[in-house]
């Protein structure tokens, strides 16, 4: 029935004395409640869990051959230890939730294929000034239910129009194809995102080839993406 604590050293030739503390005791249930209240950030069992998973995220394939895609969230300097949470699986299974307007608009076709209705919902509790670019039109086709999806329709389709409106002469040159705005010398560099705004709004893109190139892009928080995609998804859902 002892439950003695006392501080024990440990010697052991040519290494630094461990110091530990003693327990003396038959009461077993009393060790094995106490490791189990431990508030450990990771314990051993739980490594042995996800170690098989995490080797294949490692190795960056499943088993079936198909490429493993790996979201880090962003910003991610800024959460603390605790706001940290590994998230293991299907990503149609998982849900949760996007702090902001730029999130929806980086994974924009990601949560589209998905038909992800419990994230579009989530649209419903997000601060859009009417100074944004939101494309709301696939958003409101997979979940009809958005409180502000009129609201935001309108706020879209206004801010593409004046937008174009300021565009330089130059970029209005009919193109049929993003290649021919990319070859096209009377188009600077600089103004090659607005020409192929301009040629999608009006018709003259092909919507699957606007659809790749956005894919592409590697700034997905850039105004020119965003810019872009709130043509696209007007043109493809209205």
């Amino acid at each position: 029935m002892s439950h003695e604590i006392t501080e024990h050293d440990i010697d052991l030739e040519g290494f630094s004395t461990i110091r530990i503390n003693k327990l003396k005791t038959d009461d077993f249930n009393e060790i094995y409640k106490s490791l189990s209240n431990l508030n450990l950030p990771v314990s051993a069992m739980d490594i042995r869990k996800v170690q098989s998973i995490v080797k294949d995220i490692y190795s960056g394939k499943n088993d079936d051959g198909t490429s493993i895609k790996v979201n880090i969230t962003e910003d991610i300097d800024s959460l603390n230890n605790n706001d940290k949470i590994l998230v293991i699986g299907s990503a149609k299974s998982i849900q949760y939730e996007h702090k902001n307007a730029s999130s929806f608009m980086s994974d924009y076709f990601e949560i589209i294929e998905e038909s992800n209705h419990h994230l579009i919902q989530l649209i419903n509790q997000i601060n859009i000034s009417n100074q944004q670019w939101f494309p709301i039109y696939a958003f409101d086709r997979i979940y009809s239910e958005l409180a502000k999806a009129n609201t935001l329709k309108v706020q879209q389709e206004c801010k593409i129009v004046d937008y174009l409106k300021g565009l330089p002469k130059t970029v209005e040159t009919p193109h049929s194809s993003l290649q021919e705005i990319l070859d096209d010398c009377s188009v600077t560099r600089a103004n090659q995102l607005n020409a192929i705004m301009w040629s999608a709004w009006q018709g003259n893109l092909s919507l699957d080839e606007v659809e790749k190139f956005l894919k592409k892009m590697p700034d997905k928080k850039g105004t020119g993406y965003r810019r872009l995609l709130c043509v696209y998804d007007l043109k493809n859902n209205n």
